[in-house]
């Protein structure tokens, strides 16, 4: 079991940023890897990407201006096994990762991430433009997990990172 490379360079639009990769990802050394997870499905739905990519192709994103990364690297079943110094560890090292590479966005794949990384309590869904960003110059915006145990309607997920998608390409 292995961690999962980040995909990450300068000048990058969006970095996606998980909690951490399952351990299917660990297996195949590749972002979202799970079948059960809709992340590049809903990529392609939200117009994020021209078309469906897989899990193995997750380094090839880099091109369209997308990178990856976690908040805990380590892989695990669950959420539930990531201890509280590895999250303050993570902090530390996506501060430090966002602070170096400074993406137009930081995509949060999941309101729980971007929680345990700004330590705020509470996050609505989108850009986070009302609040001052943790890292000054990278505009944070918080989506629903793409976990297939999310019990949000794919579609109404779909329509939110299709706002993403909208602002991004709106600033090009």
């Amino acid at each position: 079991m292995d961690e999962v490379r980040d995909h990450l360079e300068q000048g990058l639009q969006i970095v996606f940023i998980g909690f951490n990769p399952s351990l299917r990802s660990g297996e195949v050394g590749h972002h979202y890897a799970n079948p059960r997870n809709n992340f590049w499905r809903i990529l392609h739905q939200s117009g994020l990407t021209p078309r469906l990519y897989d899990a193995s192709e997750d380094g090839e994103l880099l091109k369209l201006g997308l990178g990856f990364t976690n908040i805990v690297s380590r892989p695990t079943r669950g959420i539930e096994d990531i201890s509280r110094e590895e999250y303050k560890l993570g902090r530390e090292q996506l501060r430090a990762k966002l602070e170096k590479y400074r993406p137009e966005v930081a995509c949060f794949v999941g309101k729980g991430v971007y929680t345990e990384f700004s330590r705020r309590n509470k996050a609505e869904w989108g850009f986070q433009d009302h609040i001052e960003p943790v890292v000054d110059g990278v505009r944070e915006f918080v989506a629903p997990s793409s976990s297939g145990l999310v019990r949000m309607p794919l579609s109404d997920i779909v329509d939110i990172y299709r706002r993403l998608h909208e602002a991004v390409t709106e600033r090009l």
